[in-house]
C-alpha cells in the first residue's frame, strides 16, 4: 500500500488555495491525490493519453523506463526469463508470489485437465469466413465462454469461482487461438495433448496435421516461453487498463479479457510487430535497399518510420529487447532459417547498434522488433502476431482484474470531459432548415 506523505502540494486558482495530500509507493513514486479536486474547486484535470494520471494501486508490475527496469511482483525481469516458465509467471503474477513445487504441479495439472473447449463451441468457427482475422474470432470466442460458465458471471459468485475461470481463460485461450489458425489455413482442428507442456502443446495445435508426426522442437519451446513470459505484463498500457475499466462496471472476467484482446489488435499497441514486418516486406519489395531506408528514417522531411526502433516508456533501452535478441539469434542459428526478411531485419539490427545517429536518439531495437522476427522464423503466420501478444498478456490482464475485484478502492471507472461543443440553442423544425 502506498504510504501518505507529510508533504502536500498546493495548487491555487483564483484566490482559492487548495492542499493536496501526496503518496508514496514502494518504489518511491509519488503522487499528488486529487481525488477531492473537483469537489473542492470545481475543476478538473485535464490529461490527453492520460500520461500523467495514475488510475489505480497496484503491486503487480514495477517498470522505469528511465532506468529500464521491469519486476513482476518485484522480481527482475531478467531473473524470470533465465530461470522462470510461462506458467509460473503467471502464477506470480496472479496469485502475488512464486509457487511452491506442489502448488505449480496442482496449477500445472489444473491447466492441462481445462484446455479442451466445449465442443458445441466448435461450431462458432463454421459460421466464420476464411478471410476472418484471428483477433476477431479470439475475442468473440472467449467473450462466448462466459454463456458456458454462467456460474463464474453472477457477481457474488466471481470471486467463488475465481480459481476455476482463471484456469479456464489460461488454459482455453491458446486452443481458441489454434483453432483460429487453422480455420484459416482450411485445415481440421488438432486436439490439445496433454503429455506436452503449455507451449509445446500450442505449437502442436498449431503445426500438427493429420497422418504425419509433428514433433515440438525443443529451441522452438524454449523461445515461445520467453517471449511469453517477456510479455506477461507491462503495467498500465492501453489493454490492460481497458480490462480494469471495463471490469470495473462489475464486468466477468471473460468480457474483461475480450475488451482487452479488442484493445491489444490496435496497430498502435500490438500491432507493432505486425508493422515491423510490413515494413521488411516494403524494403524487400525495393530490392533490399537498406540504406535507402535508414536514411529516410534520418530525414525530418521523409514520413517514413523505422517500426520496431524506441520505445514510448522506456527511454535509454527496453530490458526486454537484451533478453529477446539472444533468444532470436540462438533460434535463428538453430533453425538455419534462409529468408530475405531476417537478412533485412539483421541489415537494419547492424546499423542501429553502430550508427550515431540511431544511438543519440536511443532507436534501439525493441521487443516488437525481435519477436516478429522469431515468430517469422518459426512459422507463425503474420497476422497471427498480435494473437501471440494477446496469449503473453494474458495472465497480466489476469491479475489486474483479480486485483481490482479484490480491491476495495475500485469504484466504476468514469472519465470526466471538457466540453467543446455547441451552446445550448433551439431545435428548428426541419420545414425552417435551409
Amino acid at each position: 500500500m502506498p504510504a501518505t506523505t507529510t508533504e502536500t502540494a498546493t495548487l491555487t486558482v483564483g484566490e482559492k488555495s487548495i492542499q493536496m495530500p501526496t503518496v508514496a509507493g514502494t518504489e518511491n513514486e509519488h503522487a499528488i491525490d486529487i481525488s477531492q479536486l473537483r469537489q473542492q474547486t470545481g475543476y478538473i484535470t485535464l490529461d490527453h493519453g492520460y500520461m500523467n494520471t495514475g488510475s489505480c494501486l497496484s503491486a503487480i508490475t514495477f517498470l522505469d523506463g528511465e532506468q529500464g527496469i521491469l519486476r513482476y511482483r518485484g522480481i527482475p525481469i531478467e531473473q524470470l526469463a533465465e530461470k522462470s516458465t510461462f506458467i509460473e509467471v503467471s502464477y506470480l503474477l496472479i496469485y502475488g508470489k512464486l509457487p511452491t513445487k506442489q502448488e505449480l504441479a496442482d496449477f500445472t495439472t489444473l491447466l492441462t485437465r481445462h484446455s479442451m473447449i466445449h465442443e458445441d463451441m466448435k461450431r462458432f468457427f463454421d459460421g466464420y469466413p476464411s478471410t476472418a482475422h484471428p483477433m476477431a474470432i479470439l475475442s468473440a470466442m472467449i467473450c462466448s465462454m462466459s454463456s458456458y460458465y454462467p456460474q463464474a458471471v453472477e457477481p457474488k459468485r466471481q470471486l467463488e469461482q475465481l480459481d476455476m475461470t482463471v484456469a479456464r481463460v489460461l488454459a482455453k485461450m491458446p486452443t481458441i487461438a489454434a483453432f483460429s489458425y487453422k480455420k484459416s489455413m482450411g485445415q481440421p482442428f488438432t486436439y490439445p495433448k496433454n503429455s506436452l507442456s503449455y507451449c509445446a502443446n500450442f505449437l502442436h495445435m498449431l503445426f500438427a496435421v493429420p497422418a504425419e508426426e509433428y514433433h515440438v522442437d525443443a529451441e522452438v519451446e524454449w523461445a515461445l516461453n520467453l517471449l511469453l513470459i517477456l510479455h506477461a505484463d507491462h503495467e498500465q498500457n492501453c489493454s490492460t487498463s481497458t480490462v480494469r475499466l471495463v471490469g470495473s462496471s462489475g464486468s466477468n472476467m471473460f468480457a474483461s479479457i475480450a475488451a482487452g484482446i479488442c484493445a491489444l489488435w490496435g496497430r498502435l499497441h500490438g500491432g507493432a510487430n505486425q508493422e515491423v514486418m510490413e515494413m521488411l516486406e516494403l524494403i524487400h519489395a525495393d530490392g533490399d535497399n537498406v540504406d535507402k531506408y535508414i536514411a529516410l528514417a534520418k530525414d525530418k522531411k521523409s514520413k517514413f518510420r523505422l517500426m520496431g526502433f524506441g520505445h514510448r516508456v522506456y527511454k535509454n533501452f527496453d530490458p526486454r529487447a537484451k533478453i529477446i535478441k539472444r533468444a532470436c539469434d540462438a533460434v535463428l542459428a538453430k533453425l538455419g532459417k534462409s529468408d530475405p526478411l531476417l537478412d533485412i531485419a539483421k541489415r537494419l539490427e547492424e546499423h542501429a547498434l553502430s550508427d550515431n545517429y540511431f544511438i543519440d536518439h536511443k532507436l534501439y531495437p525493441n521487443v516488437d522488433f525481435y519477436s516478429g522476427i522469431i515468430y517469422k522464423a518459426i512459422g507463425i503466420p503474420i497476422n497471427m502476431f498480435t494473437v501471440m501478444f494477446a496469449l503473453g498478456r494474458l495472465p497480466g490482464w489476469i491479475a489486474n482484474w483479480k486485483e481490482m475485484l479484490e480491491s476495495p478502492n475500485t469504484k466504476i471507472g468514469r472519465p470526466r470531459q471538457i466540453y467543446t461543443g455547441p451552446t445550448e440553442h433551439s431545435y428548428v423544425p426541419i420545414e425552417q432548415r435551409g
